[in-house]
Parts: structure tokens; sequence; C-alpha cells
């Protein structure tokens, strides 16, 4: 069942940044490219067609390779976040 949980709130998380980043991309105050790298990281976690889609950027943009990172750090770091205030709570 804690499995299931995990999942569902990585995967509403992931889409909920999709959904932030495409906003983000006409709109000036959001910073789009970075939701959707940060919501594509979270989704790798359990989807394999957002790993795959990682890889192929990676791939065909070096360059973006370092943004990618850092948005997979900063969803880690939210996720720890997240799963560590559960703990207190329990």
């Amino acid at each position: 069942m804690a499995r299931l949980a995990k999942r569902i709130t990585i995967l509403a998380l992931g889409w909920g940044f999709i959904v932030f980043g495409m906003v983000g991309l006409f709109l000036p105050i959001l910073q789009g490219i970075l939701f959707l790298l940060i919501g594509l990281a979270l989704l790798s976690i359990e989807s394999a067609i957002a790993r795959r889609i990682l890889h192929r950027l990676r791939a065909r943009y070096p360059g973006l390779s370092a943004r990618i990172d850092h948005a997979e750090q900063r969803a880690k770091r939210w996720w720890l976040r997240i799963t560590r205030r559960g703990d207190r709570v329990r």
C-alpha cells in the first residue's frame, strides 16, 4: 500500500510540474523549462518512457545535461523534504 501511495505521489507531482512547465513557457513569471525538467525527472523514477526522453535529451543536447542534473537534484531534495515531513507526522 505504501508503494502505491509513493507511486501516485510521484506521478502526481511529476505531472503537476509538467503542467507548470507548459504554463511557464508562455508566462514570463515561471521558468517553464526548469519545471518541465523537474517533472520529467520525477516521472523518470516511475516511468520508462520519461527515462527514455531524458536520455534522448541528454544525447541530443549535451549542454542541457547540466540543467537536467540540476533539476533532478532539486526534485530529489523536494521529495526527501516531503517524505521526511510525513515521517514526523506518524
